[in-house]
Formats: structure tokens, sequence, C-alpha cells
């Protein structure tokens, strides 16, 4: 199983880009753990400058902006594999 982090503040932005990688791994069929995270300082431990910001299995695959549906099932299927 995937754990799927959306890291930033809760706005509507972090909202989207959780939208789209729920679509994305409904679409693959994968199962997957979300988790939300909120803290500043656990957020600048991903070296993550602006949010939202996605992490897949620990790691940092998207920062500062809403990727499409597509880029998220790359990044899903890449990190399913190992």
């Amino acid at each position: 199983m995937l754990t799927i982090k959306i890291l930033g503040p809760g706005c509507g932005n972090c909202k989207k880009i959780e939208a789209v990688t729920r679509e994305a791994t409904s679409d693959l069929g994968l199962e997957a753990e979300f988790v939300k995270v909120s803290d500043y300082a656990e957020i600048l431990a991903y070296d993550v400058l602006s949010t939202p910001a996605l992490v897949i299995n620990e790691k940092l695959v998207c920062a500062g902006r809403i990727p499409t549906r597509a880029e998220v099932k790359d990044w899903l299927v890449e990190n399913a594999e190992r």
C-alpha cells in the first residue's frame, strides 16, 4: 500500500491536489493511505519551500503547483513498483 502525504496548510490548492491524487489512485485501482501534513516544521523536513506539495512513499514528487491527473498516475505507478 502506498503512503501519500499532502503537505500544506489545508488551503483550496491543498484540497485540489488531494482530489486529483485520490482520483488518480482510484483510476489505477491502488490502495493508499492519505496523510495531511500541516505542521510547518514537518513540511520543511521535505525541503519544501512552497505548498501544496505531494509526497509518495516518502519521496517528494511535486511542490508549489497542482499536477495533472496523468502526472500523478505516472508517479503512483513508479512508486508502487518499489
